[in-house]
């Protein structure tokens, strides 16, 4: 868990998909039978994107376990109900989801 934080401390806040809609960050737990990521394609990261986009989701990055079998993965979107739909959208599970609305940085600042 520690290399996941770090490794979020490193991410950038990416601008917003709409103007109108203030956008916020969320970390997504996910777990997933074993093999079921192997499948993961450009095809079904482009059907993953057009649906997020449909609800005004972008998916940032994701993060896997060694066997591939837990994700955590950092989306940006309007609302938890909004990051909610895209993942009912695309049939993907959702253990739990956080709002990270602060990046910590090394080195000093926030």
């Amino acid at each position: 868990m520690k290399a996941l934080f770090a490794s979020l401390s490193l991410l950038a806040v990416a601008p917003a998909l709409a103007d109108d809609a203030p956008l916020h960050r969320y970390l997504i737990e996910r777990t997933f039978p074993a093999g079921a990521l192997a499948g993961l394609d450009a095809e079904t990261k482009a059907r993953v994107n057009a649906n997020n986009t449909s609800v005004g989701v972008r998916w940032v990055q994701s993060f896997a376990n060694a066997d591939q079998t837990k994700t955590y993965c950092i989306y940006e979107g309007p609302s938890e109900s909004a990051i909610r739909q895209a993942a009912a959208l695309n049939s993907l599970p959702v253990d739990s989801i956080m709002e990270v609305p602060v990046d910590l940085l090394p080195g000093g600042g926030t």
